[in-house]
């Protein structure tokens, strides 16, 4: 419970607003173990979109989805086979823009450490990243691009190998602001 106190995370304002008319989320899967860890993926390199990046699990919402919590527990089991009633879902950051078209809402749950994750036909590997370091502000560089006529910020990070980047970190910095340690 102490460290759940630890998150401050809130709903985001209703009628925020998106450029983006897509939805999708992904979930944050905190495993908890003695010290707590972030799963990611690296994404497959055949897939069109994406292929090779390292990414949380998630993907756009169906219409039998209830809510974009369904939607992140719903991909989570699809793509790394953490059962959707194993989740103790913190709540949610705000949504994101993506570059592909859609407004992406994390959703931050805690997952039990002795579920056996492996990847589906989307995901090259999974690998975990010390929450304490993944959390750690100084981690995470701006580049400042020109695209399409407007200014992005794209946050990178590394870690041991691998490269953290675009919507990924963005999440994951968001999320370290929100947190204290």
């Amino acid at each position: 419970m102490e460290f759940i106190s630890r998150f401050q995370l809130q709903l985001p304002p209703a009628g925020s607003f998106s450029a983006n008319s897509h939805h999708a989320a992904v979930l944050i899967p905190i495993i908890c173990r003695p010290e707590p860890t972030l799963l990611l993926t690296r994404r497959s390199n055949h897939l069109r979109k994406h292929a090779g990046q390292v990414a949380f699990p998630g993907g756009k919402a169906d219409h039998d989805d209830r809510s974009l919590i369904d939607t992140a527990l719903r991909e989570a089991e699809e793509e790394v086979a953490i059962p959707a009633s194993s989740v103790h879902v913190l709540g949610q950051l705000a949504p994101l823009d993506s570059s592909s078209g859609y407004q992406v809402t994390p959703i931050v749950g805690l997952v039990p450490a002795d579920i056996a994750f492996h990847g589906n036909e989307e995901v090259a590997g999974l690998f975990e990243i010390p929450l304490h370091e993944a959390l750690r502000l100084s981690r995470y560089y701006a580049l400042d691009i020109h695209r399409g006529g407007f200014n992005h910020r794209v946050y990178l990070s590394w870690y041991e190998s691998q490269f953290i980047w675009g919507l990924t970190a963005a999440i994951i910095r968001r999320l370290a602001q929100q947190v204290t340690l």
